[in-house]
């Protein structure tokens, strides 16, 4: 019996969440956001199930790109912390990838792009309050009309921010950096783009010509509290193993590691084959929920490498060899990332090498 643990990637509930997110922020055109491996779910997997669907892909680095169009596919390409040195700019150029500006240092860079190679697309990012990769709102005029005098550069220049905490729905920040934005970019030509997936959600007043949505094209969720399953979206990763032992464990013993857990009676412990090594993360306290053919069961002691304990009493009928989901539909991966002190973006990237991942077109 194998031990693996799997990796089951929906390419429906794919396919379902850019159709959801197309209806909540009509008329914009979705930027499908696939950096960091497709948020753990496999960058050229994502692209080829949304193939033909996406009207652009974001990533965060050439590489990223690079693989994206070694793969056939076509669609506009937006790195979005653009060139990382001179050389960069080239490569974009032979690669037709759209590059966000965002620093001084890459405006030289740019002044020096032949429009032999072909004129680089550009989104020229305005920092209205994130104060992480930016122009200050009173360079954003600026720098459009240097970029605008750059015969490397397309005359179709694209206007981008990034919002701090637009997942507060009732908060001022968000609203503040719209105001800011708008006011920095007053006059200008060019596409707009704000919105990242929770803005899509909560702030219709920010989704411009373009949306750069991540967290929930993989059905994850973007709000405290809720799964993405509370605004209409799919998960589309099942994290799943199998249990190998179920011991039988005397009251008053100790579980796992420093023997944080202690049973409170005689009753069955089970041993599953999954742990950090994989990415189920190690900070996942006791009571986090795990679903052993279909039971929820609480998890008991440390998470440690290779291997999880759960406490059966709930799931008498539980034998070695039965599936058990760490995270997925039933199992919403925001609940194990609140009870592990995280987020899902977090553990859904996190998936390690020796995770075996599998699609299903459900």
């Amino acid at each position: 019996m194998s031990r693996t643990t799997v990796a089951t990637i929906h390419l429906g509930a794919l396919r379902h969440n850019l159709e959801r997110l197309r209806e909540l922020a009509a008329p914009a055109k979705v930027m499908a956001v696939v950096k960091a491996d497709a948020y753990g779910h496999g960058l050229e997997r994502v692209a080829r199930a949304l193939n033909g669907s996406a009207d652009a892909f974001a990533v965060a680095s050439l590489g990223d790109g690079l693989r994206l169009r070694a793969a056939g596919h076509r669609q506009r390409i937006v790195v979005l912390s653009g060139p990382d040195q001179a050389g960069d700019i080239a490569e974009m150029q032979r690669l037709g990838l759209d590059a966000a500006i965002h620093h001084e240092s890459q405006l030289q860079w740019l002044s020096e792009a032949s429009p032999i190679r072909g004129r680089v697309r550009v989104w020229l990012k305005v920092d209205s309050g994130m104060h992480r990769l930016g122009f200050a709102p009173e360079r954003a005029v600026a720098v459009h009309q240097q970029l605008a005098t750059m015969p490397g550069i397309d005359p179709d220049i694209g206007l981008m921010t990034h919002f701090a905490e637009s997942e507060v729905f009732d908060g001022e920040r968000t609203r503040e950096q719209i105001e800011r934005f708008r006011d920095a970019t007053r006059g200008l030509t060019g596409p707009r783009s704000l919105s990242n997936s929770a803005a899509v959600i909560g702030w219709p007043d920010a989704r411009g010509d373009w949306v750069r949505t991540g967290g929930l094209l993989y059905g994850l969720s973007v709000v405290e509290g809720k799964s993405g399953a509370d605004f209409g979206f799919r998960a589309a990763m099942t994290l799943s193993t199998r249990l190998i032992a179920i011991n039988a464990i005397k009251r008053g013993e100790r579980i796992g590691y420093n023997g944080l857990w202690e049973c409170p009676e005689d009753m069955p412990v089970g041993v599953a084959a999954v742990g950090y090594g994989d990415g189920y993360p190690r900070s996942a306290v006791a009571g986090t929920p795990v679903l052993v053919g279909g039971q929820r069961v609480p998890l008991i002691g440390r998470v440690s490498m290779d291997l999880i304990t759960l406490d059966l009493r709930d799931a008498p009928g539980a034998k070695v060899g039965d599936r058990v989901t760490l995270w997925g539909p039933e199992l919403p991966v925001e609940i194990v990332a609140a009870q592990s002190g995280t987020i899902s973006y977090d553990l859904t990237c996190g998936m390690t090498r020796r995770v075996l991942f599998v699609e299903d077109e459900e």
